[in-house]
């Protein structure tokens, strides 16, 4: 299976979608689903129903999965969205940024 270009901690800009343009970080990352779950980006309202553990009930507002071709990472220097290439530096496989070259962290 080929390296996951998007993993946790990696600040994304969404390219599609009701909150296409906005930026925020990867909580999580499902790879076998394909899809990446970002901070404050797709955000659900579900309506709970009172248990022991939360006996009011309500709304909860929590983000949902995005498919990962909808985001793109965002270019350490200059935040705009940029594609991901794999270099070898110094013996190891590293991420690079195809927009400015910047090593991205992780």
């Amino acid at each position: 299976m080929a390296t996951a270009k998007i993993k946790k901690g990696d600040k994304v800009v969404v390219l599609a979608g009701k909150d296409k343009g906005k930026t925020g970080e990867v909580v999580r990352s499902l790879p076998k689903e394909n899809k990446v779950v970002v901070s404050g980006i797709n955000v659900a309202t579900r309506h709970i129903k009172p248990t022991q553990a939360s006996p009011e009930g309500g709304k909860v507002t929590k983000e949902a999965p995005l498919h990962v071709s909808n985001v793109a990472l965002a270019d350490p220097k200059s935040g705009a969205a940029t594609r991901v290439r794999f270099e070898e530096r110094d013996g190891k496989k590293v991420r690079v940024a195809v927009k400015s070259g910047e090593l991205i962290n992780g």
